[in-house]
């Protein structure tokens, strides 16, 4: 199997929006559609629908399942563990940064920015993964169904992968794992909402940050700082991958009255949170991180359960935003900061 994965496999699956229904008679032909337009009545109830149940619930009770958010996820995978994931062969086609990549050595790569060194914020600390010349960090990894899959298929040998998650349960599911291998990953528990919290990699130091469904778990008010934090992490050059639930997705629309925490923000039955994104909405995120856009686009999908003859509509975002290379009159204010940073106790 990891032989079949490390020689392309991957490369045959082809990429979202390539499925298109022409004829709405053969809806029940396929188990999904790609790009699937709504009309003006569809969008139409989607609003009224959300508009209908808006009314937030009390503010303490808002702020218990913020309080609880550690413990709620904590119950989700205990009890689900592994058996209700599926791993994210995907990704590889969708996010090709994930793929074997070819790098030039670390020595040349390593702390540059225009050719020029930028200062360490580990003090030259060792940390793991510090000899790797490709590093990847997953925020919100699970029980790592998407890490084990990059781990598989990336045959890289330069390559280390990070993963982190706010539940402890989940990192212990991912280490517990028969493929887990401490030489070329790390799991830890770390809460992203936290943007003073230490991540355990040294800023400018990530070449690929991946953010699957776990944006959207966050308290909107703790996005913005939480994303500032994030992209301090990356190379210039870096890129942070986003794929996340869209404004008017079925589950926002199955929400029913007394789950709505703010705007488009609700809390699920098991008290576990979501938010439900707009393309401008992260763009704004991104941007005001210091991020320029490679793609953001709207994954509208139908998906079709062909034995009970059902339609469910689905709407994704999907996003790239890489580091921007600093100009070279603008490197000296890098280091400025970067040795505030150092000189803190």
């Amino acid at each position: 199997m990891n032989a079949m994965l490390s020689k392309g496999w991957f490369k045959k699956r082809p990429q979202f929006g390539t499925r298109f229904l022409t004829d709405p008679r053969q809806v029940f032909q396929h188990n999904a559609w790609d790009n699937v337009e709504w009309s003006a009545e569809q969008e139409q109830a989607a609003q009224k629908k959300v508009q209908e149940n808006s009314q937030p619930l009390p503010a303490e009770k808002q702020e218990e399942f913020d309080n609880r958010a550690n413990e709620y996820w904590n119950d989700f995978y205990t009890i689900h563990e592994n058996r209700f994931f599926k791993d994210r062969h995907w990704l590889f086609t969708e996010f090709p940064e994930l793929a074997p990549q070819q790098k030039p050595p670390q020595e040349a790569e390593e702390n540059l920015i225009n050719g020029e060194d930028v200062p360490s914020t580990h003090n030259d600390a060792v940390f793991p993964g510090a000899s790797a010349s490709y590093r990847i960090l997953e925020v919100g990894c699970g029980v790592g169904n998407t890490v084990f899959p990059i781990l598989k298929t990336n045959n890289d040998p330069g390559l280390f992968v990070y993963c982190c998650d706010f539940s402890s349960t989940a990192v212990d599911l991912v280490k517990s794992n028969p493929e887990y291998d401490p030489s070329c990953c790390h799991a830890f528990v770390h809460d992203m909402s936290d943007a003073s919290a230490e991540y355990p990699i040294p800023d400018h130091s990530l070449d690929v940050i991946v953010l699957i469904f776990v944006l959207s778990a966050l308290h909107p008010q703790k996005m913005q700082n939480s994303i500032n934090r994030l992209a301090r992490l990356l190379k210039p050059g870096g890129v942070l991958l986003l794929r996340d639930y869209g404004r008017y997705d079925m589950a926002q629309l199955r929400f029913k009255k007394g789950r709505c925490l703010s705007d488009n923000f609700y809390v699920r039955g098991d008290g576990t949170r979501v938010y439900f994104f707009t393309q401008d909405e992260l763009h704004d995120l991104f941007s005001s991180a210091g991020l320029e856009k490679v793609q953001n686009l709207v994954d509208r999908r139908l998906q079709v359960n062909r034995g009970k003859q059902l339609t469910m509509y689905r709407v994704w975002v999907q996003c790239k935003y890489r580091k921007v290379l600093l100009p070279p009159q603008n490197q000296d204010c890098l280091y400025g900061e970067t040795e505030n940073i150092r000189a803190e106790p």
